[in-house]
């Protein structure tokens, strides 16, 4: 029964997030000054029945609280609405774009798990010296770099040896064979995924050190050492095992922000992904994009925190104490 209302709660919890979320995720793009509409005002020829015609046909001439029921029914119903500005079902552009930006930030996030888990136990195993000084300090910097800063950067060092813009060549007047468009696809995705590594690793270095150093001190450890197994042993199979327990939470909201995608990184290296989508949206008031772009980002994140306390309880049972 304590697992099952365990459960229950989170479970619980998490819905009613969604739809705070939800509620949150409508409002705030209103309460902007301005609408999809205003643009309008700088093109020629846009006379106040053409403004007032868009305006209806939108949906902007109804009460706040009239089109947030709309909204919340036609959410219900799956329907996230039209875009504004490409007169598009939300959901397929939506999809779209998720197709391009999933591929390039899981391999950004898969890479900088795998070398922050490496400097982090390299850094609690050789505490004190050289090689501990030089990751940890490396890491707290990539940690406290801007994202953008590092996109520029590394577009300025490496623009001239990598591909920089997009995901694929632009100019091709025939299609290119499949494993030519994916070595294609791999090599604009250098630059985008090296950033979003530097950007992440950081955090994961400085907690899996704290977390080994931990373990490394309990009682199962030293009788390990007494017992005289050899060291990498002892770290690998003892004290890295016990401590990747901090870690769930973490892989779990980055993984969460793999389906918002790294939305300064798309702009500044012009990947066509969710996060440029949602900038552009911005830009252009197009009040259907944003909530469907920051709906799934937020749905995405609660679901996978969601599953990383169930994770928790299957590896500790005593949090729900």
């Amino acid at each position: 029964m304590r697992r099952a209302d365990y459960v229950i709660k989170r479970a619980t919890f998490a819905l009613i997030t969604i739809f705070v979320a939800i509620t949150l995720n409508f409002f705030l793009f209103r309460v902007l000054p301005g609408n999809a509409v205003t643009d309008l005002a700088r093109v020629p020829h846009a006379g106040a029945n053409l403004k007032h015609a868009l305006t209806v046909e939108f949906g902007l001439d109804k009460p706040k609280w009239e089109q947030y029921l709309v909204y919340l029914k036609e959410l219900f119903h799956g329907n996230m609405g039209v875009s504004f500005v490409n007169q598009q079902p939300v959901s397929h552009l939506l999809l779209t774009d998720l197709k391009n930006t999933v591929p390039m930030v899981t391999v950004g996030t898969l890479a900088s798990i795998v070398v922050g888990v490496f400097t982090g136990v390299l850094a609690a195993w050789r505490r004190g010296s050289l090689a501990d000084h030089i990751s940890t300090n490396t890491a707290i910097f990539a940690y406290a770099f801007p994202t953008q800063w590092l996109g520029l950067m590394l577009l300025i060092l490496l623009s001239s040896h990598l591909p920089s813009n997009g995901m694929t060549w632009e100019f091709l007047f025939s299609p290119e064979p499949f494993w030519q468009h994916l070595a294609d696809v791999a090599q604009h995705m250098i630059l985008p995924a090296l950033t979003l590594l530097l950007t992440a690793y950081g955090s994961y270095t400085l907690v899996v050190r704290t977390s080994v150093l931990e373990t490394l001190g309990e009682d199962y450890v030293l009788t390990a050492r007494a017992k005289g197994l050899p060291p990498q042993r002892i770290v690998w199979r003892h004290a890295v095992r016990n401590a990747l327990l901090p870690m769930v939470t973490l892989i779990a909201l980055d993984f969460g922000y793999i389906v918002g995608g790294a939305l300064l990184i798309e702009v500044i290296f012009s990947w066509p992904g969710i996060g440029l989508a949602m900038y552009n949206a911005v830009t252009q008031r197009d009040y259907p994009m944003l909530q469907g772009g920051f709906l799934i980002l937020t749905v995405s994140v609660i679901l996978l925190n969601f599953i990383s306390d169930l994770v928790y309880f299957r590896l500790d049972p005593r949090i729900s104490e």
